[in-house]
């Protein structure tokens, strides 16, 4: 029986088809690139360009696909820089430090160290934005290397102009390809923003509007102002606190993040200037400070910058009427601490009369609690020949409230321990 012939497939069409097939993905494909941006409140991404604005390094870390790169393009862009990306982990030492050229007579001349392509290109245009990407992955020989030009901006016997900012990125180690640990004088260069994603930026960013970096408006007037507040926030927490100056972690994962040393509270310093002048948030501020020393320091120094903002006890105790009190409890706290403080230091009767008036002012206006402790201090301090005012009267009851309070409280937790003792 002769064989059927084979039945060849059916062949896509010849001719111009398929390439306008080509033509039309290209379209569409450059349809699902075309968005746009708005300006959008965003902490982290304020926090980003404020330190690129104070030529401080800056680390981003994520886990993968959080966006780090993508902030990094859009923020080039935003700013006007050229990017130029630079992945440590697939270069050699010698791509950092310079690979050496033997010249005519090295014993006359010595051997120049020559700096890769790159940093030739950011020397010519003068100014760019390098992007030091999955620096966690960067074995020690190459983060070895890469101090110099983190610090000094130094790469070879190059020196990049001012012009360049540089930020990095990396991933946690558990997430890492084949990561390492970052080594302490490495991280101690860098202000370390952790990148997380937004819910409803990335929804509206995938719908073709992403929120766009603006550079901080400094105000030129503020700009004293911002270095004498700055100068005195944190020399005033240094002088109180000198364990801070210096504290290396101990376990090996926190040396690669933030802590704190003359280099990274000079970086500080540097930031909170920078932010006071552009009437950034506190919280921005937050990111700033906690990323650069730790959180533990970076803490201290946010208390601290808080009560450099309170009223003076003095100027209070002169006239309570007009006192401006914060709205915060905990600085509440604060203002009337420190005026009970002020009258311990000079007891008169005056202005023990003006504590009581302020407290009195301090019940009408606020949650009533932060004056029970200041109130029971400042009765302490009453002298046999002076008389009583009538605003005791007003903050009997508070204080009395809280004692029988604390008495109950102290009542029932005798009970439970009591009764945890019973049912063993």
């Amino acid at each position: 029986m002769p064989a059927h012939p084979s039945v060849a497939p059916p062949r896509a069409p010849i001719g111009p088809d398929r390439g306008s097939q080509l033509d039309i993905a290209r379209e569409l494909t450059a349809l699902l690139r075309d968005t746009t941006t708005e300006p959008r409140p965003d902490e982290q991404l304020e926090a980003l360009t404020l330190a690129v604005a104070a030529d401080l390094p800056v680390l981003l870390w994520g886990e993968p696909g959080i966006g780090k790169t993508a902030a990094l393009t859009q923020l080039a862009e935003s700013l006007d820089l050229p990017l130029t990306t630079v992945v440590a982990s697939v270069h050699e030492p010698s791509d950092f430090s310079g690979l050496p050229v033997i010249g005519e007579d090295p014993a006359e001349q010595g051997v120049p160290m020559a700096p890769p392509d790159w940093a030739v290109r950011l020397v010519r245009a003068g100014r760019g934005l390098l992007f030091l990407d999955e620096l966690s992955t960067a074995p020690p020989a190459v983060q070895a290397a890469l101090l110099r030009l983190v610090l000094e901006r130094r790469v070879g016997a190059l020196r990049l102009p001012p012009g360049v900012r540089i930020v990095a990125a990396a991933n946690p180690r558990s997430s890492a390809a084949d990561g390492w640990e970052l080594s302490p004088p490495l991280a101690n260069r860098f202000v370390h923003l952790q990148w997380t994603h937004d819910h409803e930026v990335v929804v509206r960013g995938l719908g073709g509007v992403w929120p766009r970096a603006v550079f901080p408006r400094l105000d030129p007037e503020r700009l004293p102002q911002a270095v004498d507040f700055a100068r005195r926030a944190v020399c005033g927490l240094l002088a109180a606190r000198p364990t801070l100056v210096h504290r290396l972690p101990s376990g090996e994962t926190r040396r690669g993040g933030p802590w704190p040393s003359p280099r990274s509270w000079d970086m500080t310093l540097t930031l909170v200037a920078f932010a006071t002048a552009a009437g950034s948030s506190r919280d921005v501020l937050s990111l700033l400070v906690r990323g650069t020393v730790g959180d533990g320091p970076g803490l201290e120094l946010l208390a601290s910058l808080d009560r450099m903002d309170l009223p003076d006890p003095e100027a209070v105790l002169a006239d309570p009427a007009n006192a401006v009190l914060p709205e915060r409890g905990d600085l509440r706290q604060a203002v009337l601490d420190g005026v009970v403080a002020a009258v311990r230091n000079r007891p008169e009767q005056s202005r023990w009369d003006a504590a009581w008036a302020l407290l009195v002012r301090a019940l009408e206006t606020g949650a009533p609690d932060v004056v029970v402790v200041p109130a029971t201090t400042l009765a302490s301090l009453r002298q046999e020949d002076w008389d009583v005012p009538a605003a005791i009267e007003q903050l009997a009851g508070v204080v009395s409230l809280s004692r029988r309070a604390d008495r109950a409280a102290s009542r029932t937790a005798d009970r439970e321990a009591v009764g945890a003792k019973a049912g063993r």
